[in-house]
């Protein structure tokens, strides 16, 4: 797997190798029911079955040395070159083939370069077909001390092909390659057998950078997470960490260790069903974890030449002049078998002498490096709880320190001026899940310890009190920190550790050997590998695949039967004919029909919801997305619904909205045979939805989802069928619809340009204006008639009526219905009087009709005066102010007409609505006309509803501020139905905007006082 496959990120620094990982991904997690889940794994004995393999972990440091990619077959697959005299765990003397037949050390020294394996050795570790899964990790396989390759924002190809090609050609026929990772100049690579391979799923691989900068490339990790037989979580670690041996380049490797045990993320985990984690994993979450490479850590507080001096006396015989090329004194030098001989001494027969055991021998390879690894940092640094202390672990080490050498050099410590201090700078380590889990429960055992340890001594507790106290302290600078290194304990044999895996399976993990290979004679580094015996429960997929179908067959029938269920019933009117003479209604259509809809007409439906499982059911309305983020809501604007009971509780709060379970808009909960009906209401009254029906581009079809918690969703189609309206139309329209309104032209091709002119303003405002002039005279004129004692007339403290309706008498919506057959009228071109019952007096019918008027006037798509028109008048206007010129009344009106007459018919339609206004301003002033005999100081005014007025403002004749009150209130009432504001006013400041509009009332009372009389 390429770096490329391991997700992208839009972060700026996504591309530099060892980023900080992406917590998001592109992957949709998919949810599994829990049951199911926990059903399935209850009979994981049923489909599982046990499966071993061995896993060989290779790690080297080839230190960009050429031709060292010749040696990796032989040692990594093969297991050649050990030394055995020299050798770790699991190695002894016992090997095939005779050990004449092997290569001398000078005759490999001599030979060097590439090849350097040794020649006629047959392998002392197992390999080819005996090991199941091989894991590499190789370190500098490009110069990473080159700026250039450290800073490179990329990996080059060319350099791991080489190494995979000689591995591949070194691997038994059929292995195949399931890991490949790359940051600069670290590799891992994973191989795994033909039976292997089957098995392994969920391969994800992750870089972390932790050099230059703290996440450069040329030091941190290259890991991979691989779930063998879907039961084990396996992860390879791959690092290079910082090198250096004084304190702070040991800080650095301990941050280095922690900076990539928190930023390796994995992708989400997909079993062979489908289902998927919601987020990926990080390190601490796999079952077996094998982390290796150049941890760099080093003997601290050794001088190199001790160190030299004292492992010399074991690789001496491998060296032909060792005191020559190491520099050492030979006169200080004793010979292995010197001290072999000292170790018998006292015995007189040799025969018969018992061999002491290596850790009691002093003169021993084993006590050599007994007496070393207490000065190990890794350990100590392990043992303090600084780096690797979770639950990691490494097998005993009974082999020379792996760094450094002389290259093509077997035994041959560092000689060159720096004479570096031989360390175990190249370590394998592993850990298992049960190791995790022993270290979390001893943290936690530790934090609570020290908060009851504070708690105590906030309370005044003396850890000198009595013996029967008990004191919880812990110190975390001293407390778990030996340093002291058991030299027989952790050098012992490992034994095999169990496991219980994340899924619940049982496994078994034993490490057999872990060694260096002495013989590679390439890099500085001498390479090391662990062997380990992985015992797992394998998921046979053909098993699982028949039990599961078994558990969900069995789970689905146990749901049906107690998962709530609701029956919905829709009741269908009777089929009632349409303009068109069509039956409205569709014996075919399974939803809710409401038939023809008009505007501000309610058509209502009824449903009934039944609850006919066996459970409660909870239910609701739920919200449609439209788009990711914005809901649409349950219901359009247009529909709305009534239930018979109040909505579901919780704390004395209704389930609405976002309180309901499943994001219902209002819960509901029926019990088992309980019903509830339900009331959907129709209604258009918003003039932009007006329109857009009126022009098709939308319509009343709409579906609502019903769903029931824990149950399944129920869709029900709703839709009307408009009829056509002479609201929110252009007056450039309204001209060319024929006698018979608007609906008469239902279902036909809407009226268009080429359309023949049949009325010089719309006919809808002809007879509007005309119904409302008449009828206020007969309203004034009963009024007069009847005779009303101690009640004053409306327009006598209204100066808007019967434009701002009397609200004692529109209360509740009373006249609701009668409002949308009038509207219904209009659009039909039938009489208004045919509209209004008897029981309804000749004031509310024409405020009834003044509200019409209004409503139509405000819809006009392009209004009275135009945009285009006011913007004329406006110029012409702002001018004369400029000019502070006062031309006369008629001048004023003229100048205004003439700019209407650009537009003949909006021109026409703005003078038959003033002249309308003129008269019914007339007929009311008249009708408010105080009594002669009244003092004009004490004639009260009507109020003024729509607009602020000083009295001091009006003419002190009472009738003239009447007519003025009115013309005021009038003009206020129609500025905004009439006028059309250019498209700068959204831009302009309060000021501006307040000022455009008092220009507009100004206009229309100018044309309503042309009338006074």
């Amino acid at each position: 797997m390429s770096p490329a496959s391991t997700g992208s990120t839009d972060r700026l620094d996504a591309n530099i190798p060892g980023a900080f990982p992406d917590g998001s991904t592109s992957q949709q997690s998919i949810s599994t029911h829990q049951t199911l889940s926990q059903s399935l794994y209850t009979r994981r004995a049923e489909y599982t079955r046990s499966r071993n393999v061995r896993i060989k972990v290779g790690s080297w440091n080839v230190a960009a040395q050429k031709g060292t990619e010749q040696d990796i077959g032989a040692w990594f697959v093969d297991g050649k070159g050990i030394e055995e005299s020299l050798a770790g765990l699991g190695v002894d003397d016992a090997r095939p083939g005779s050990s004449e037949s092997r290569e001398s050390i000078t005759g490999q020294e001599a030979r060097s370069p590439s090849p350097t394996i040794l020649r006629g050795d047959h392998g002392a570790v197992p390999g080819g077909e005996e090991v199941g899964i091989y894991a590499l990790g190789l370190q500098e396989i490009v110069d990473i001390n080159s700026p250039a390759e450290a800073l490179r924002p990329y990996t080059d190809p060319t350099v791991a092909n080489r190494w995979k090609d000689v591995i591949k050609a070194a691997l038994p026929k059929g292995y195949q390659l399931v890991v490949e990772q790359q940051l600069v100049g670290l590799l891992l690579l994973v191989y795994v057998s033909p039976t292997v391979y089957p098995h392994i799923k969920n391969v994800s691989t992750t870089s972390v950078g932790t050099g230059l900068m703290g996440y450069m490339g040329n030091k941190g990790a290259v890991t991979a997470r691989l779930v063998l037989g879907e039961t084990t979580r396996l992860v390879f670690i791959n690092s290079h960490l910082a090198a250096g041996a004084d304190k702070a380049a040991l800080d650095r490797r301990n941050w280095d260790a922690g900076q990539i045990a928190t930023r390796t993320r994995f992708d989400p985990i997909t079993d062979a069903l489908g289902s998927a984690q919601a987020h990926g994993e990080c390190l601490g979450e796999e079952d077996f974890a094998f982390w290796f490479g150049d941890l760099n850590y080093r003997l601290e507080g050794m001088p190199g030449d001790d160190v030299r001096r004292l492992l010399l006396r074991h690789t001496k015989d491998l060296d032909p002049e060792p005191s020559i090329e190491s520099g050492i004194p030979s006169s200080n030098v004793s010979t292995t078998s010197d001290a072999s001989k000292s170790s018998t001494a006292g015995s007189s027969d040799d025969e018969d002498a018992i061999p002491l055991p290596p850790e009691l021998d002093p003169a021993s390879l084993q006590t050599t490096i007994l007496s070393l690894l207490p000065h190990d940092e890794l350990h100590q640094q392990m043992k303090a709880g600084k780096a690797f202390a979770d639950g990691w672990a490494e097998g005993p080490i009974r082999f020379l320190p792996s760094y450094k050498y002389d290259v093509g050099k077997v035994g041959l410590f560092d000689s060159s001026e720096k004479r570096r201090c031989p360390s175990w700078c190249d370590r394998i380590l592993y850990r298992t899940r049960a190791a995790k889990q022993r270290y979390d429960i001893k943290i936690k055992e530790q934090d609570e310890a020290r908060k009851k340890d504070d708690e105590m001594k906030a309370k005044g507790i003396d850890h000198a009190g009595d013996d029967d106290e008990v004191l919880y302290d812990y110190d975390p600078d001293t407390d778990g920190d030996n340093v002291e290194y058991d030299e027989y304990g952790d050098n012992a044999d490992p034994e095999p550790e169990h496991v219980t895996t994340k899924e619940g399976f049982s496994d078994e993990i034993l490490l057999e050997y872990y060694t260096s290979h002495m013989r590679v004679l390439s890099s500085d580094h001498k390479p090391l590998d662990a062997v380990f015996n992985l015992t797992y429960d394998a998921v046979i997929p053909e098993l699982k695949a028949a039990i599961h179908q078994e558990v969900a067959r069995e789970l689905d029938r146990q749901e049906n039967e107690g998962r709530p269920s609701i029956t919905v019933v829709v009741d269908r009117p009777t089929g009632t004919p349409s303009l068109d003479n069509k039956d409205t209604t569709d014996s075919a259509f399974d939803g809710v029909d409401f038939g023809d809809v008009q505007f501000a007409k309610s058509k209502r439906r009824n449903m009934t919801i039944a609850n006919t499982g066996r459970v409660p059911a909870t239910f609701g309305f739920t919200d449609r997305p439209i788009d990711e983020g914005h809901p649409e809501g349950p219901f359009p604007s247009w529909l709305t619904a009534i239930f018979d009971r109040e909505p579901d509780l919780a704390d004395g709060k209704a389930l609405t909205d976002k309180l309901a379970p499943d994001y219902l808009h209002t819960a509901y909960t029926l019990e088992p045979a309980d019903v509830c009906n339900i009331e959907l209401k129709c209604k258009v009254d918003n003039m932009e939805l007006v329109r857009d029906l009126n022009s098709g581009t939308k319509n009343l079809d709409y579906v609502l989802v019903l769903r029931v918690q824990n149950g399944r969703d129920h869709f029900l189609p709703v839709r009307g069928r408009w009829l056509q309206s002479a609201l929110s139309r252009s007056i450039d329209k309204l001209i060319r619809i024929p006698e018979g309104g608007i609906r008469k032209l239902q279902g036909q091709k809407p009226a268009g340009d080429d359309e023949a002119v049949r009325w010089s303003a719309p006919r809808e405002l002809f007879r509007l204006t005309e119904a409302i002039e008449s009828l206020t005279e007969r309203t004034i004129a009963e009024w007069d008639m009847t005779g009303h004692e101690g009640e004053r007339a409306p327009w006598m403290h209204n100066a808007g009526w019967p434009f701002v309706k009397d609200s004692r008498y529109f209360e509740d919506g009373n006249y609701d219905e009668t409002l949308a057959d009038v509207y219904d009228a209009l659009d039909c071109d039938a009489g208004f009087d045919t509209v209004f019952d008897a029981g309804i007096a000749a004031m509310q019918r024409v405020e009834i009709l003044a509200e019409v008027l209004l409503q139509f006037l405000c819809s006009l798509q392009d209004g009275i005066v135009t945009a285009e028109l006011w913007a004329k008048l406006e110029e012409g206007l702002m001018a004369r102010e400029k000019a502070k010129q006062q031309p006369s009344p008629d001048e004023e009106r003229l100048f205004a007409l003439e700019v209407f007459s650009k537009a003949p018919n909006h021109n026409v339609a703005f003078v038959l609505l003033t002249s309308m206004l003129q008269r019914v301003a007339n007929e009311v002033a008249n009708a408010s006309k105080p009594d002669p005999k009244t003092p004009r100081s004490s004639v009260d005014l009507p109020a003024s509803p729509q607009v602020s007025v000083r009295r001091k403002t009006l003419s002190k004749v009472p009738e003239v501020a009447i007519r003025q009150l009115i013309n005021r209130n009038y003009a206020t009432v129609f500025v905004d139905a009439v006028f059309r504001a250019p498209p700068d006013a959204e831009k302009m400041r309060e000021k501006d905007r307040t000022a455009r509009r008092e220009r507009m009332i100004g206009v229309l009372e100018l044309f309503l006082a042309e009338g006074e009389r």
